[in-house]
C-alpha cells in the first residue's frame, strides 16, 4: 500500500471517529464560566509595594526566577564538571556553548567586540532558552483553580512562560537597545556614532535629503524596540494559546465535547513542535539580533 493511500485512510478514519463522537455526545461539554484569557492573568501571590512601585510576586516573577536559577545552576555545575573526555551532558552543553559563541557572536561582531560581549549574549541566549522551555512544563501555578489532595488545596497544573508577558521582552529589549548604543558611542565617539547611521555614498546629496534619511534611521532604531520584543512575545504567546485551545479549550468554548477528540492529538503535535523548535529558535533569534545590533554599532561600515 502506498504511503499516500495510508495517509488518506488514516485521515478518513480520524474524521469518521470525530463525526461519530459528535453524533453521540452532541453539544455536551460547554462551560459558560470558562474564560481563556484568565490563563494569562497575573494575580499577586505575595503583595509587596514600596511606595507607588508594585513589587508583588506573581506567576511571571516565579517563572523568571526559575529560569534565572536554572541558568546559573546549570552553567556553574557544568563548569565544575568539565572533563577531558566529556560525557553526554557536557557534550550537549558544549554544542549549545559553541552555538552561542561562534554562530551568534563571532559571526556578527568584530573579534574584539565578540570577546567583550559574549558573556552578555551567551547569558541572554541561555536565559531565554530556559525561560521558553520551562514554559512548556505543566506546573501547579494556576492559583485561580484548585484541586484537593488529602485536604490540601493545590493550584491546578498549567503551562506559562514569562516571555508570554510583554513586559519581560520589552525590558530585555531595552537592555539590548541601550547596550548597543553605549557600545557604539564607546567605539566611535558620540558625534561620529550618529554620523555612522547614514549609509556611505551620500556626500553629494543635499542637506535636506541627508537629514530625511537620518530621520528614517532614527525611526528605525526605535522600531527595533517593537520588532525585537514583539517577535519573542507574540511567538511564545501564540504557542501557548494554540496549546490551550487545541488541548480542550476550543471544545469547551464551542460546547462540542467531541471536538476535543479531534484537537487533542493536534495539541500533542503542536506541543512537540513548540518545545523542539519554537522555544529554541526564538531564543536564538533574539540573541542573534542583539549581537547584530551591537556588532553593527561598533563596526566601521554602516
Amino acid at each position: 500500500m502506498k504511503t499516500k493511500t495510508k495517509v488518506v485512510i488514516g485521515l478518513g478514519s480520524y474524521l469518521a471517529i470525530a463525526i461519530a463522537l459528535l453524533l453521540v455526545f452532541g453539544s455536551d461539554g460547554k462551560n459558560e464560566e470558562f474564560k481563556p484569557q484568565n490563563e494569562f492573568k497575573l494575580p499577586a501571590w505575595v503583595h509587596l509595594k514600596i511606595g507607588p512601585i508594585d513589587l508583588s510576586i506573581n506567576r511571571a516573577v516565579f517563572y523568571l526566577t526559575l529560569a534565572s536559577v536554572l541558568t546559573i545552576v546549570t552553567m556553574a555545575w557544568i563548569a565544575r564538571k568539565m572533563q577531558e573526555r566529556p560525557n553526554r551532558t557536557q557534550a550537549a552543553v558544549e554544542i549549545a556553548y559553541e552555538l552561542a559563541k561562534n554562530n551568534i557572536t563571532r559571526d556578527n561582531m568584530p573579534s574584539d567586540v565578540a570577546t567583550r560581549w559574549f558573556p552578555f549574549i551567551g547569558a541572554l541566549f541561555f536565559f531565554l532558552l530556559f525561560s521558553n522551555l520551562v514554559g512548556y512544563l505543566p506546573l501547579p501555578t494556576n492559583t485561580g483553580e484548585h484541586f484537593n489532595v488529602l485536604g490540601l488545596e493545590i493550584p491546578t497544573f498549567a503551562v506559562y512562560a514569562a516571555t508570554a508577558n510583554i513586559s519581560v521582552p520589552i525590558v530585555l529589549t531595552l537592555v539590548v537597545w541601550v547596550s548597543y548604543h553605549v557600545e557604539g558611542v564607546r567605539a566611535k565617539g558620540f558625534v561620529p556614532y550618529l554620523k555612522s547611521w547614514l549609509p556611505p555614498g551620500l556626500e553629494n546629496m543635499s542637506p535636506i535629503g541627508r537629514g530625511a534619511i537620518f530621520v528614517i534611521e532614527v525611526v528605525s532604531h526605535f522600531v527595533r524596540l517593537i520588532s525585537l520584543s514583539v517577535r519573542l512575545f507574540a511567538n511564545i504567546l501564540a504557542g501557548h494559546l494554540l496549546l490551550l485551545f487545541m488541548g480542550g479549550g476550543l471544545a469547551v468554548l464551542l460546547g462540542i465535547a467531541a471536538l476535543g477528540a479531534v484537537t487533542f492529538p493536534l495539541a500533542f503535535v503542536f506541543f512537540i513542535f513548540e518545545v523542539a523548535l519554537v522555544g529554541t529558535l526564538q531564543a536564538f533569534i533574539f540573541a542573534t539580533l542583539s549581537a547584530i545590533y551591537i556588532g553593527a554599532a561598533a563596526s566601521d561600515a554602516h
